[in-house]
Parts: C-alpha cells; sequence; structure tokens
C-alpha cells in the first residue's frame, strides 16, 4: 500500500533581503542575509566566474556594510565560492568543474543513503497504521516543493528549479529523520545547485520529472527501489554535467 498525501498548497518564495536587519550572531543577521544573496548571485551568473569584487563594490550593490560582506566573503572563499589573493583582492571562482566527479560521488553516497532511509521510515509509518503528525508535516513539505516545481516548469520559469532542487534533496532528508545525512547534504547543497543551474537549460526538466517516482518509492516504503532511482537521478545528472564542461 501506498501513503496519501494530505492536500497542500505551493509556498510563497521570497528571495529579497529583509528590510530590517537582525541582530548580529543569530539566523537572519546581515552577514548571513548578505553571505546568501552573493552566492546565489555567484550560483546564478550574476557575478560572473573571474570577475573582480571587492567590499566597496559589492556593499554599494546590496545596500549594506562593509563588516558583513567582509565576514560573509571569507564563508563563501572557505566554500570555493570566492578566491582571494594577497595584493589582487577577490575573484568570483570559475564553476568547480574539476571537482564535480568528487562532488557527484558524495552526492551519490550520502543521497541513496537518504532515501533508503525515508522509504524505511515510511515503511514503519505504513505498518502502524496511521503516520504520526511529525511525518506528515514532513511529507507535506516534499508535495509543497514538488508542486512548486511543476509550476516552474510548466511556465518556463527554469530559473527557479536549481534552489527547489536542493530543497527537494533536503526535504527527503528531513523524511529519513537522520540528522547525520542532512547534515552532510547542507555541506553539500551550494555546490550541488551551482552545479545545477549550470545545466538547467538543458536538463532541467528532466531532472525535475524524476523526483516524483523517487518519492512513489519512498511513500510505497520500497527501500531498495527509492535508493536505486536516487542512484540513476544523480548519475544522469552527472553525464549531463560532465558532457557539458568536462571537455
Amino acid at each position: 500500500s501506498r501513503i496519501t498525501l494530505r492536500s497542500s498548497s505551493a509556498p510563497s518564495r521570497e528571495r529579497h533581503l529583509p528590510a530590517d536587519p537582525a541582530p548580529a550572531g543569530v539566523p537572519g543577521a546581515p552577514k548571513d542575509r548578505i553571505e546568501d544573496e552573493i552566492r546565489r548571485d555567484i550560483i546564478f551568473g550574476v557575478l560572473t566566474p573571474g570577475s573582480r569584487i571587492t567590499e566597496a563594490s559589492l556593499a554599494r550593490k546590496y545596500g549594506i556594510s562593509r563588516v558583513p560582506v567582509r565576514e560573509a566573503l571569507r564563508t563563501l572563499e572557505a566554500e570555493g565560492f570566492v578566491e582571494s589573493r594577497p595584493y589582487a583582492g577577490s575573484t568570483v571562482s570559475n564553476i568547480p568543474v574539476d571537482e564535480a566527479d568528487d562532488l557527484f560521488a558524495v552526492r551519490t553516497v550520502v543521497e541513496t543513503a537518504t532515501a533508503r532511509r525515508a522509504a524505511e521510515r515510511a515503511g514503519r509509518q505504513l505498518a502502524a497504521g496511521m503516520p504520526d503528525d511529525e511525518w506528515w508535516a514532513a511529507r507535506g513539505r516534499v508535495a509543497e516543493i514538488l508542486a512548486a516545481g511543476d509550476t516552474a516548469v510548466a511556465e518556463g520559469r527554469l530559473e527557479e528549479l536549481p534552489e527547489l532542487n536542493v530543497r527537494f534533496h533536503l526535504a527527503v532528508a528531513e523524511l529519513a529523520d537522520s540528522r547525520s545525512l542532512t547534515a552532510l547534504l547542507r555541506q553539500l547543497a551550494g555546490k550541488i545547485e551551482w552545479l545545477y543551474a549550470s545545466d538547467v537549460g538543458f536538463r532541467g526538466r528532466d531532472s525535475w520529472s524524476e523526483h516524483r517516482p523517487i518519492l512513489a518509492a519512498v511513500d510505497a516504503g520500497s527501500a531498495t527501489e527509492a535508493e536505486e532511482l536516487m542512484r540513476a537521478h544523480i548519475q544522469r545528472s552527472k553525464q549531463s554535467f560532465l558532457r557539458r564542461f568536462a571537455n
């Protein structure tokens, strides 16, 4: 048997900086918000690979002081989105083609385990006769993300898919109820989104359509099927990316 999801509507999605800055050291603080905006602009090519960036220019661009920009650049350099050299300033990194094999290999290990765990958990919910509220809430979030992605595909807004793709995979990790797997996937999320965004015009529609069969296997409690569908999904993404960029 399969779990039938209660109906839910797709959430609204806002990406602009909030008007009122939060105190430093808490989620939503200036450093965290500007870090997210710069990262997204690199991922989507607003800040192009190889372009020089300065604290002053970014502070003007995002309407914020230089201090949180400086802190954000340190984090983004550690993540590989920005390169800094003494006396030369900072530049936007190139798409990590040389890291793609490693990123996809790690992603395969983490996400196949996540899909299996999510299906096993769904199977336990089925066996119990009625899924608990925590599971329903997590499953509802997956449905909302899929609905938002389906709408974006239907309306030709493929630029929304990289973010939604990462949100889908993190939501499956939430269904798996594994803090370790979720934490590992979050560490990969930025680079995954960057690779996906670079290939979304070529594989975005097909890639998005592969999510529903994965979720169907999870819902059915079919751990092996969910694992193999996730493995095939990532392998196809890897092949598409490497065909275009690793020449």
